[in-house]
């Protein structure tokens, strides 16, 4: 079993995002940390882009604050196998097609196999193009995560057909970011999905507390939670780590206790 699969074994999987290098790297190791040991079942670790089309303020300016504070690629596959030796739980790299590819796509992937990441997601990646990206991620064996957006419609079957390690279910149209409601119809996208594979489908996009985590965790196979987490970090730059931890309790208890 892999340690994605692992990941939602007999449970809801709670999944934070946090930005490679923001504030500072010393610093996202210890909210990584924190996370894992306040209930944390996957993390995504963001890898800084200078245009990051999917993200909203929030996350836009943890990247300029990481690149500022010199963040590269090779430091985020440094930070990941540093995070590797005292932890099973999976990793995952966010980050632009652009990043793997100006890197080298089959460096990239080798070297996310060397330092022990799981996966990959690429929110600018359409689905019709990735073969190019995934026949490097199979010879790796790095699952290449498929997103399903509310408009993906007559294409949710297609893409969950062919989706590995999880389903990234984007729960509202735009960027990034908190959201006060969610409107769209999660449980009926979900159900089809469902339909199609066995594969875990984990809900992110604007979800910013228990209550509305614990909600979408009903629903779904789990929680993807990353601009509330990043503010915290903005806020409490690096004394932020034991403030992220508390907060990643309260989000992954409302996770794990939700009920399908």
């Amino acid at each position: 079993m892999s340690r994605i699969e692992n990941a939602f074994k007999n449970k809801k999987a709670f999944i934070p995002f946090i930005t490679c290098g923001d504030p500072d790297i010393a610093t996202t190791q210890e909210v990584v940390k924190e996370a894992i040991k306040n209930g944390a079942d996957l993390i995504e670790l963001g890898i800084p882009f200078s245009d990051p089309t999917a993200e909203g303020p929030v996350i836009q300016e943890a990247s300029l604050r990481a690149l500022n504070g010199g963040m590269t690629t090779d430091k985020a596959f440094s930070l990941a196998e540093s995070i590797r030796k005292t932890t099973d739980v999976p990793l995952v790299f966010m980050t632009y097609a652009n990043v793997v590819f100006s890197y080298g796509g089959d460096k990239f992937m080798s070297r996310c196999k060397e330092v022990g990441v799981d996966g990959i997601i690429l929110p600018d990646l359409p689905f019709e193009e990735k073969e190019e990206f995934l026949s490097v991620c199979k010879k790796y064996d790095i699952a290449l995560i498929s997103l399903i957006a509310p408009t993906s419609q007559d294409r949710i079957e297609m893409i969950a057909k062919e989706a590995e390690g999880f389903i990234y279910l984007v729960s509202s149209l735009g960027v990034t970011g908190e959201r006060s409601k969610i409107t769209t119809d999660i449980d009926q996208i979900v159900k089809a999905i469902k339909n199609v594979t066995n594969v875990p489908c984990a809900v992110g996009f604007g979800i910013s507390n228990p209550e509305q985590a614990g909600r979408m965790a009903a629903m779904a196979d789990g929680v993807i939670v990353g601009s509330a987490i990043v503010k915290k970090i903005a806020q409490y730059g690096k004394d932020s780590a034991k403030e992220v931890g508390n907060f990643v309790s309260q989000l992954s208890t409302a996770v794990h206790n939700a009920n399908r």
